[in-house]
């Protein structure tokens, strides 16, 4: 059996760990303890979550790239793309999830057989550092990192090729902040369009989320606020002299979060109470800690049968995925949310 083998069955059996709510199937072949530990704790919150909400898993499939791999005599580490549909019922109405999910895998041959030894779950939500700083004068990236961290703590922005004052963006800058008729069902077209994959008008971070959510509200007719400096108003304007020119708030869930609830930014935003009470084209912003700190965000693109929210966000791309979250490896006990529901204007 070769290695390649043995990942498409890792793929096979973590479909039906998924439906079944076990680690067991990967039991034969898997032997990361850290990582089955993990998936018992995550697939015992997906399982409390479903229940709660009354929903059956139906099938799950996930399609497999091999991205790249690294071969030697008797070990390989790939990295893997898992585009995955997860289909269930809440009485007689389907819902459909997808989400597309990055692993870098290590696999021995021990015994005449192929093990995974290692799984390292790769660009999940809980990435975001507590604090930032640019590093704008590097020429191929950007560099976003924790204060007085370097190298594997680092994020990256990938830049794509793009003119040097992106117009088809922003074709004016708006100084000043306005009310706005808040176009719910372009928000959530672009969300639908650009929610597996980075629209190259933009700059794709690394981590993306926050960046992802403003693009929505952008298409759904928000107005940017330019102010120029990076923490303060809510704007992008693309790449200018080697430099990037966006704010904080545009791709910080921190910032964003505060951006709107800010009653001087223009927006008229309100936190509302609970999930249900949200509409679709609003947003959840995401504590995992519970610390005040906001590490992610995600749009609201449609509702499940209970008239709960379900959403698009980047990162982990996923599209109507459940709001609460419990199932990322980036939640904990401490989570809490932000549940910001835009007024449209008069």
């Amino acid at each position: 059996m070769s290695w390649k083998t043995t990942l498409y069955e890792y793929v096979h059996y973590k479909n039906q760990m998924n439906l079944d709510y076990t680690v067991v199937p990967l039991l034969p072949f898997v032997t990361d303890t850290q990582y089955l530990q993990a998936q018992i704790k995550r697939l015992a919150r997906a399982s409390q979550t479903d229940q709660d909400r009354q929903f059956f898993p139906v099938k799950h499939e996930a399609r497999l790239t091999i991205v790249q791999a690294s071969e030697q005599p008797r070990a390989v580490t790939a990295a893997v793309r898992l585009r995955q549909v997860a289909v269930g019922m809440i009485g007689l109405a389907e819902h459909q999830e997808e989400r597309v999910e990055w692993e870098r895998i290590t696999l021995q041959e021990q015994g005449g057989r192929w093990v995974i030894t290692q799984i390292q779950v790769t660009g999940h939500e809980g990435d975001h550092p507590d604090h930032i700083r640019v590093d704008t004068q590097l020429p191929d990236k950007v560099r976003i990192s924790e204060y007085g961290n370097s190298g594997e703590d680092d994020l990256f922005v990938k830049l794509p090729s793009m003119p040097f004052l992106n117009y088809e963006v922003l074709p004016y800058l708006d100084r000043s902040p306005r009310q706005f008729k808040y176009d719910r069902n372009k928000s959530i077209q672009y969300a639908e369009l650009w929610w597996d994959k980075a629209n190259p008008a933009y700059i794709e971070f690394e981590v993306d989320c926050t960046n992802f959510v403003s693009q929505c509200l952008f298409a759904g007719g928000a107005p940017m606020h330019y102010t120029g400096k990076r923490d303060s108003g809510w704007w992008y304007r693309g790449r200018h002299n080697g430099q990037e020119h966006w704010s904080f708030s545009w791709a910080v869930a921190q910032s964003l979060q505060a951006y709107m609830m800010n009653n001087h930014s223009g927006w008229q935003v309100e936190e509302a109470e609970t999930a249900d009470l949200l509409e679709l084209g609003d947003v959840i912003s995401y504590d995992w800690k519970g610390d005040g700190r906001f590490r992610h965000s995600a749009v609201v693109t449609a509702k499940d049968a209970n008239g709960m929210p379900l959403v698009n966000a980047h990162t982990t791309n996923s599209r109507h995925r459940y709001w609460s979250y419990r199932d990322s490896y980036a939640w904990t006990e401490k989570t809490r949310y932000s549940f910001l529901h835009v007024i449209d204007a008069p």
